[in-house]
């Protein structure tokens, strides 16, 4: 049996649930962020630009489909 070529590629990117490091907050943020993600409640940087893939500097709990 031949394997079938898929014709619509899945998007590399996510919607990743990210803890903050200070407050304990929990967010949901993009994996591929244009701008620095900041914490809603404490202001601290969750996320930074690298030019794709976002640098994820908070933990991460869980990715979302």
């Amino acid at each position: 049996m031949k394997k079938r070529k898929i014709i619509i590629p899945q998007p590399k990117s996510k919607f990743i649930r990210v803890r903050c490091p200070s407050c304990e907050n929990e967010q949901v943020i993009f994996s591929h962020a244009k701008s620095v993600v900041r914490c809603l409640v404490c202001d601290e940087i969750l996320a930074k630009p690298t030019g794709g893939k976002a640098k994820i500097i908070a933990k991460v709990l869980e990715e979302l489909e």
